[in-house]
């Protein structure tokens, strides 16, 4: 049987927004791992007060990139640098189509001169392994889909994240002393009880932290030395509800729209990809709907990855880069909703609040932007939204207005009257965590 391409799937739903918006989805969860272990208010709270450890070896779909190549390849299918991409180092990949805007992002570790891991959701994979095939690169891949997809087996790689105020004391407790000292998202090697692994820096929160990372078969023995190492501290084990809610406030959107589903120049890659993948199936839906799919694309510069940009060379939509910098249309920001009316909307005790919904986001009733990544935050007792704002709503303290609602979809005009209630919010900086926005990537160790 032939495997349907997304390419059939917008055919057969008539156009992109049919196929992909479904009112009421349920929001994205980690695979495998406890929704709560303790309760997703203290285990949010441990990454700000204490320590925490977040099992991520099971909901990240990872990509080896390997060959003579592999450096040129991704040097023409992303926009970032590659002449100071030193081997231990980790980016966020920035792909781009040829009109600028971004398919989506990674995390891109060097592990070797022409050897990298591409993880994340497989959106960018596809793109890099697409374009490495068609143009002939002399590269290898090798996959490790997310537990979801993985059909029972187990994941390749394990990774644990240690991060809080106390992370630090834990690592040198569990290792014997302290680490090598590494810049932030770099990583070093690292040996515990005979295992050879890498330390990564980095805290999705924004807390000082690292993230490890090696062979699964090594798994099981570093988590419980790790736990075990973190008893005295009061060490909290992160559940699937709560981590989802630490990109929040880290300022990272983790769900951009995949700029692919309209451009004829793609038609074979839409052709390429299966509708039964990241492309096919991730829905969309809440207030803000529009018939057309190009209305939900960004930049990178939008997305605030302008720092990551290098157009110093030819790639993959750089001529539209060099354009969209001096163009950006939206702003990221924090939105923290009105207590009162969450409760007037959401109910008194409306308990964990999770949406990856578009949200209108107005001001006079006008639309000024969209939401992105919604989430209760117990630390900031509200709940905060990662959001796009127009560039005249952006200062912090300026009031806008959320619509709480699903748009049905196609049939209903995007701009009718639903009678959605509206949550009043207030702009603040992204990062909202202050440490990610102050501190993040400081080189202290």
């Amino acid at each position: 049987m032939t495997v349907p391409s997304l390419q059939d799937g917008i055919d057969k739903a008539g156009s992109p927004l049919r196929l992909l918006w479904k009112p009421g989805a349920a929001p994205w969860t980690p695979e495998v791992v406890e929704r709560e272990y303790v309760g997703w208010r203290q285990e949010q709270a441990a990454w700000h007060d204490g320590v925490a450890i977040s099992d991520l070896s099971h909901h990240m779909y990872d990509m080896v990139i390997d060959g003579p190549d592999a450096t040129r390849l991704l040097a023409a299918v992303s926009a970032n640098n590659y002449e100071t991409f030193a081997v231990g180092q980790a980016k966020q990949i920035i792909p781009v189509t040829n009109e600028g805007f971004i398919v989506t992002d990674g995390i891109l570790l060097r592990r070797a001169e022409q050897q990298y891991t591409l993880s994340g959701i497989p959106a960018s994979q596809h793109w890099v392994r697409y374009h490495g095939e068609q143009g002939g690169y002399d590269v290898t891949f090798t996959t490790d889909p997310s537990s979801a997809f993985r059909g029972g087996g187990d994941p390749k790689l394990f990774r644990y994240q240690i991060q809080g105020p106390l992370a630090r004391q834990l690592v040198e407790r569990a290792f014997g002393g302290p680490l090598p000292a590494t810049r932030f998202f770099h990583a070093t090697a690292v040996t515990l009880g005979g295992r050879n692994f890498r330390a990564l820096r980095h805290g999705m929160a924004g807390q000082p932290g690292y993230e490890f990372i090696g062979d699964w078969a090594d798994g099981a023995y570093v988590k419980e030395t790790l736990m075990r190492a973190g008893e005295p501290f009061g060490l909290v084990h992160v559940g699937a509800l709560a981590y989802t809610t630490a990109s929040v406030e880290s300022g990272w959107i983790p769900s951009p729209t995949p700029a692919i589903y309209t451009d004829p120049d793609l038609l074979g890659y839409r052709r390429w990809l299966p509708l039964f993948g990241i492309e096919g199936q991730r829905p969309l839906h809440g207030s803000f709907y529009s018939d057309d799919i190009e209305d939900y694309y960004v930049t990178p510069y939008e997305l605030g990855y302008g720092r990551l940009i290098r157009l110093d060379r030819d790639f993959i939509g750089r001529d539209a880069l060099e354009k969209a910098k001096d163009a950006v249309r939206w702003a990221k920001v924090t939105l923290v909703f009105d207590n009162d009316d969450v409760r007037s909307v959401l109910g008194d005790e409306p308990g964990f609040v999770l949406s990856y919904a578009r949200h209108r986001v107005e001001a006079s009733s006008a639309l000024v932007g969209t939401t992105y990544h919604i989430a209760s935050s117990h630390p900031y007792r509200s709940i905060i939204a990662l959001s796009l704002v127009d560039q005249a709503h952006a200062a912090p303290g300026t009031r806008v207005e959320v619509v709480w609602g699903d748009h049905p979809g196609s049939g209903t005009p995007a701009d009718a009257d639903l009678g959605f209630p509206r949550i009043r919010a207030t702009v603040q900086p992204a990062p909202y965590n202050e440490h990610a926005r102050t501190q993040y990537r400081h080189n202290d160790q």
